[in-house]
């Protein structure tokens, strides 16, 4: 095609994907809008460097008027997204495919971001699997058992999570150039399968990851403007949830919803993401914004709070859905008491989300998505979501979001080799495929990986002791720990020297380096072939 090279290996069934028509669709988003992105990537540094040099985060004050403003809402909830009580998320291979249709779940986030490592094969076979499952083609057989759909009416409605303004597709390229890979996933996705989507009574919907501002919203919402014109589709049959998972995002939550008004299906709240964004923003003030440990961190926190009641607020005062957190646990078909001490957390946590006003929450697995109902329809009985409860005893200030420093809890060596076990586990797995992968019974994805080394690397920053040891966090520390994790591993079935090696190099340039790598997953896309 002119200007549009294909660099990645032709596999199987990608012919079907990597059409002609699709690639010209696809290329001419790119083409139209990809200048604004680089702008708003370079925004984004902008005020990155403010923070750094000594600023704040406020509620923007040219945008006052919005905030102010009572007379708008966003569309009505879209046919499939009216009751989102359990909401289900994972990658988009071919098992989790059918599981996460066929779980129960009112929604399923199909993800090409975190859960997902972006091999090219991955990527492309996604688009393949979502395709085939609209078509009920789709089918899987693994370990001696076969999985297939069950009928239409009982399938969790489809939302699609393209990757982050801030990564590429290498694997093709325009006009000399890699792809943008929001408008790569979005792109294909929204050219084969909207139709298919409609025809099926529902319609192309998506989740919004990493978000900063408003006007990044704004150019999502520019992109779905342009590519329901080229196709044909009615303006606003795309619907989109945002995920506030970034600390700048936290103070432009009405002005996203503003942005994409006839477009929005609400706001989530993506408190993994988020605890890394508020250690990024803030990583240079020394103790100010420091947090303890990552498993002390939770949801009661003060500054955590703020961020969640102000979420529901905003979006049930402009009709929006308002979503809460991940459920990450695994359950254990061996160890009942891990399985009796993990679900009663399951439980607090969907009590307190449906308690304080959500209209619905996620799960990683499929076993949890009864627990998650079950809470859910005990405030929501009948009702499909909870829209008609506006909280307007919630006020929230920017010193609220801001209180970080009253979050209780210790840094220890145990809270340190957690980080450095789970993130080499993890990103091993990343580097092999593998986005969503199962570690000490929790699904773990990019996130998880990004608070640890961002923690690591803040601690060794602000020459923290550990409240268990007596130690200095420093870097040689640090790399002992790597080293004597590392030995632990390689003891386990199934350890590849190869991947593990590839982890611990990715681990020391994000974690040790003086330079803070804005997200480790732009590294590690640069080793993927």
């Amino acid at each position: 095609m002119d200007g549009v090279e294909i660099k990645g290996p032709m596999l199987a069934g990608f012919d079907q994907i990597l059409t002609p028509e699709a690639l010209a669709f696809t290329a001419a988003l790119q083409r139209e809008f990809d200048g604004r992105r680089r702008e708003l990537l370079e925004a984004r540094r902008a005020r990155q460097a403010k923070l750094s040099a000594g600023g704040t985060l406020d509620f923007p004050p040219e945008t006052a008027s919005v905030r102010e403003d009572d007379g708008w809402r966003v569309a009505e909830p879209a046919p499939g997204l009216v009751d989102r009580r359990v909401e289900i998320t994972g990658p988009v291979d071919r098992k989790m495919t059918i599981n996460a249709l066929n779980s129960g779940a009112k929604v399923w986030l199909a993800d090409f971001e975190d859960a997902n490592s972006p091999l090219w094969e991955n990527v492309v076979n996604g688009q393949l699997n979502l395709r085939d499952a609209l078509d009920r083609e789709i089918d899987f057989e693994a370990g001696g058992k076969s999985y297939t759909l069950r009928p239409d009416d009982e399938l969790a409605t489809v939302v699609v999570r393209p990757r982050g303004w801030h990564l590429t597709e290498k694997h093709v390229e325009v006009d000399g150039a890699p792809f943008s890979a929001s408008i790569f996933d979005f792109g294909l996705y929204f050219f084969h399968c909207a139709d298919r989507q409609i025809a099926k009574g529902r319609g192309p919907y998506f989740y919004l990851p990493k978000i900063e501002s408003h006007l990044e919203a704004r150019l999502w919402n520019d992109v779905f403007v342009r590519a329901q014109e080229l196709l044909g589709i009615p303006h606003g049959t795309i619907r989109a949830t945002v995920l506030i998972e970034t600390y700048p995002a936290a103070f432009e939550m009405e002005e996203i919803l503003y942005e994409l008004r006839d477009h929005s299906a609400g706001l989530n709240a993506g408190r993994w993401d988020y605890l890394f964004s508020v250690i990024k923003s803030f990583r240079t003030r020394g103790r100010e914004f420091l947090l303890p440990e990552r498993n002390a961190v939770t949801m009661t926190a003060p500054f955590m709070r703020a961020y969640t009641e102000l979420l529901v607020r905003t979006c049930h005062r402009r009709g929006a859905h308002a979503i809460g957190g991940m459920a990450a646990f695994i359950p254990s078909r061996r160890d009942p008491e891990v399985n009796k001490v993990a679900l009663e957390k399951v439980r607090a946590d969907k009590s307190r989300e449906s308690g304080d006003g959500f209209d619905g929450s996620w799960v990683a697995h499929p076993d949890l998505v009864p627990i998650c109902r079950e809470v859910f329809d005990s405030v929501l009985g009948e009702r499909p979501n909870q829209l008609d409860r506006l909280r307007e005893d919630v006020s929230v200030s920017a010193g609220d979001l801001l209180a970080v420093s009253r979050t209780p809890g210790d840094i220890t060596e145990t809270g340190l080799r957690n980080n450095v076990d789970v993130a080499l586990r993890y990103l091993a797995a990343w580097m092999g495929g593998t986005g969503a992968a199962a570690i000490h019974n929790l699904m773990e994805d990019a996130a998880t990986a990004e608070i640890s080394r961002s923690q690591i690397w803040q601690w060794i920053h602000n020459d923290i002791k550990l409240a268990d040891t007596g130690e200095v966090v420093t870097r040689e520390l640090v790399e002992r720990v790597i080293s004597e994790e590392l030995a632990a591993v390689r003891e386990e079935p199934g350890y590849d020297a190869a991947l593990f090696e590839q982890a611990a190099e990715l681990f020391k340039e994000v974690a040790l380096d003086d330079d803070f790598a804005d997200f480790l997953t732009l590294p590690a896309y640069a080793r993927m072939p």
